[in-house]
């Protein structure tokens, strides 16, 4: 069997958006690019501010409510119904429940060939990103650098610290076509 996921983990400003990119260019075939922050975008701007839906602490903190997690298992089903289907998909997220965030995404990719694939970055040059890009709460990389692979079991690790995003992503092309 061959590939037909990919699922990115790792914190945020990690550069897993750009890897994702960097794959899209070097997969000789057609992958279809789906993120977090999208399902967050789609959302109502009320679940943004509620305990129901989802919440960023000014400490960079989330917290994610029944209906948030209600909306997100309905997106990761439409993404294995997907690959399913036949379209090659690769998921850029940020497991914040770090293992059981695996395990439910396990469950839903069941007989799916999946690259589990974690994107790590130093915390300390994450925040530096984060502080650049401008669209993040100050504090989210460094309290989600570690946490987000807390218990997860991975199929290939990178590195962003000292490794350009785009050599990461040649490192995945390679264990996807190998």
């Amino acid at each position: 069997m061959t590939t037909q996921v990919i699922v990115l983990n790792g914190g945020s400003s990690a550069g897993k958006s750009e890897i994702v990119r960097h794959l899209q260019a070097v997969l000789p075939q057609p992958w279809l690019a789906f993120g977090v922050d999208s399902l967050i975008e789609a959302m109502p701007r009320a679940m943004q501010a509620s305990d129901a839906g989802i919440e960023f602490a000014p400490d960079g903190g989330v917290n994610v409510g029944p209906e948030f997690m209600a909306l997100q298992s309905a997106w990761m089903e439409g993404l294995a119904a997907m690959a399913r289907a036949g379209a090659r998909v690769v998921i850029d997220d940020v497991f914040l429940g770090g293992v059981a965030t695996q395990q439910r995404w396990r469950r839903v990719l069941g007989g799916l060939d999946v690259l589990w694939v974690g994107v790590r970055c130093d915390s300390a040059v994450a925040a530096e990103r984060e502080r650049a890009r401008g669209d993040r709460i100050p504090g989210m990389a460094v309290t989600q650098a570690a946490v987000v692979h807390e218990g997860v079991v991975y199929d290939l690790e990178v590195d962003t610290t000292h490794t350009e995003s785009s050599k990461c992503a040649e490192t995945v092309a390679a264990h996807v076509t190998s």
